[in-house]
C-alpha cells in the first residue's frame, strides 16, 4: 500500500473509532491489529485548545513512522470545533513539531507558540515529525538511515497530509486543502513538495498554499558566492556521508542549551568562556558555523567588542530548552541532500519553481535567510504572492537583527510574524 493510501486509511478508521469520552489508549488498542496508528495522546494546551499526536506508519522499515499532531480548538473531550483554515507545520532541523511550534510543552514558562496562536484564531493545525525525530536516544536501530533523504521526504509530507485531510473530512470540516508552513530546512523540503506535487492530477493535490519561514529554495545569481559555499558544505558533507556517517549526532546542541540553563557561569568544556558564552556564540553569531548568508543567526543578541554578550529578541530560557529538546538522531543524507539543493547539482528532487501555482506567503526575519529568501518567491507561477521579512535595525547591523529562530521565540514574535501569517492562512482559506 502507497504512503498516502495508507495515511487515508490510518486517518479514517482512527476518525472512527474515536468517541468523545474515550482515552486514548483505547482508541490506539481499536486499531493496532491493523499496524497503521498507535500512541494516541491528547494533551491540554491552553483554554480550548488541545494537542493530539498519534504514530502513522509508513512501511515497513524500523523507523518508517511518523508522529503526526493537531492543535486545535475543542468543542467536547475529543470533538475538535469546526475549522476552515488548516495548515500542515514542517520543523526544521534540530527539532521537533512540539520544539518549533509548541514550545510551552517543551519549556516551562515558554510562550505558547505559532502553532497554539494559529489554532486560538480557529486553524486546524496539523504537524508531522520526520522519521528520525522518533528514533530514541542511545544505541538504535538506524540501518534505514540511508534511505532518508529528500524524496522519501517529500512523499512522507504527501502521507502527512492525506491524513490531515481524512481526518478533516471524518470530522465535518470538509474537503478543503491544507497549506504548507515550514520552517528553515522544512521550508526547503515544502517547497520540494510544492513542486512535486503540481505534477500531478488536481484530485491529487493537497496544497491550498506554501509558506516558507525564512529560508530559500533557490539562490539569486547575485548570491554566486553563497551558492559555491553551499557546494563546498554539500562536498563535505556528501564525503562524510560516504565514509560511512549515516546518523548526525544532535547531542551537541542539547549539552549546549543544557549547560548554559543549568550552569551557566560554569567555564564551557567547548567553547573558551563560560557555559553561557557559548551558547550565545552558537545561537547569536550561527555564521562562524553555517553561513548561508553572512551573517546567518539563530537568535538576536547584541555585540560587544565581537562577542555577543545578551539576546535582545528571544528569552535565553527558551533557546536554551528549544537545543535541550533536540531529537538525538537526524538523517546525514537528508543534510547532504539539502546541501545539494541549495549548490543546486546532484539535487535529488525537482527544484522547477516555475511549477508553483499556490498562493505563497514567505515570512523571514532580516538576520536569518531574510531578503536572500526574495528571489525564491520570484521564480515561482503563482500570481498570489506576499512577502514580510521582519527586520528592526538598518542594514549594516544586520548582525545583530532580527534572528532565524526570532520568527518563533521571540517576545513579540506574535504581533511581528504570527499574526500577520494567521491572516493571511484566514485569508485563504
Amino acid at each position: 500500500m502507497s504512503p498516502a493510501r495508507t495515511a487515508l486509511c490510518a486517518a479514517l478508521l482512527l476518525a472512527a473509532c474515536a468517541a468523545p469520552e474515550e482515552d486514548p489508549a483505547g482508541i490506539a488498542s481499536s486499531v493496532s491489529e491493523l499496524g497503521l496508528v498507535s500512541d494516541v495522546t491528547r494533551e491540554h494546551v491552553v483554554d480550548d485548545v488541545y494537542h493530539y499526536s498519534f504514530i502513522l506508519r509508513v512501511g515497513d522499515a524500523p523507523n518508517a513512522r511518523l508522529r503526526l499532531h493537531r492543535v486545535v480548538r475543542e468543542r467536547d473531550a475529543w470533538r475538535p470545533r469546526p475549522t476552515y483554515a488548516a495548515a500542515m507545520l514542517v520543523h526544521g532541523d534540530f527539532a521537533s513539531f512540539v520544539s518549533n511550534f509548541v514550545p510551552s510543552e517543551a519549556t516551562p514558562g515558554a510562550t505558547d507558540g505559532l502553532a497554539t496562536h494559529l489554532a486560538k484564531r480557529g486553524v486546524d493545525v496539523w504537524g508531522m515529525d520526520r522519521r528520525w525525530g522518533l528514533v530514541p536516544a542511545g544505541p538504535a536501530d538506524v540501518s534505514d538511515f540511508p534511505e532518508m533523504g529528500f524524496a522519501q521526504e517529500v512523499d512522507d509530507i504527501g502521507a502527512a497530509l492525506g491524513a490531515a485531510r481524512a481526518l478533516r473530512i471524518a470530522g465535518g470540516d470538509g474537503a478543503g486543502k491544507l497549506h504548507l508552513v515550514g520552517f528553515s530546512r522544512g521550508g526547503l523540503l515544502s517547497y520540494a513538495y510544492a513542486v512535486a506535487e503540481a505534477g500531478r492530477p488536481a484530485f491529487l493535490r493537497h496544497l491550498a498554499g506554501l509558506v516558507p519561514l525564512d529560508v530559500y529554495a533557490v539562490i539569486a545569481p547575485e548570491d554566486e558566492e553563497l551558492r559555491l559555499g553551499m557546494c563546498a558544505v554539500a562536498a563535505l558533507d556528501r564525503a562524510t556521508f560516504e565514509a560511512g556517517v549515516i546518523d548526525s549526532d544532535n547531542s551537541f546542541f542539547s549539552l549546549i542549551g543544557a549547560l548554559a540553563l543549568e550552569a551557566p557561569d560554569e567555564p564551557s568544556p567547548i567553547f573558551p568562556g563560560t557555559n553561557r558564552d557559548a551558547m550565545l556564540l552558537l545561537v547569536g553569531q550561527t555564521y562562524l558555523f553555517f553561513n548561508p548568508t553572512p551573517r546567518y543567526h539563530l537568535a538576536a543578541g547584541r555585540v560587544v567588542d565581537g562577542a555577543v554578550v545578551e539576546l535582545t529578541e528571544s528569552p535565553e530560557p527558551t533557546i536554551a530548552g528549544w537545543l535541550i529538546a533536540a531529537p538525538p538522531h537526524q538523517s546525514m543524507r537528508e543534510i547532504v541532500e539539502g546541501g545539494d539543493v541549495w549548490c543546486g547539482e546532484n539535487s535529488p528532487v525537482s527544484m522547477d519553481l516555475s511549477r508553483i501555482r499556490v498562493p505563497l506567503y514567505y515570512l523571514g526575519a532580516a538576520g536569518g535567510f531574510g531578503d536572500h529568501g526574495l528571489y525564491s518567491t520570484t521564480q515561482v507561477a503563482s500570481s498570489d504572492v506576499t512577502t514580510r521579512v521582519v527586520s528592526r535595525l538598518p542594514a549594516d547591523r544586520v548582525e545583530e537583527d532580527f534572528g532565524h529562530a526570532d520568527l518563533l521565540f521571540a517576545r513579540d514574535a506574535e504581533a511581528l510574524a504570527w499574526t500577520p501569517l494567521g491572516d493571511w492562512l484566514l485569508a485563504h482559506r
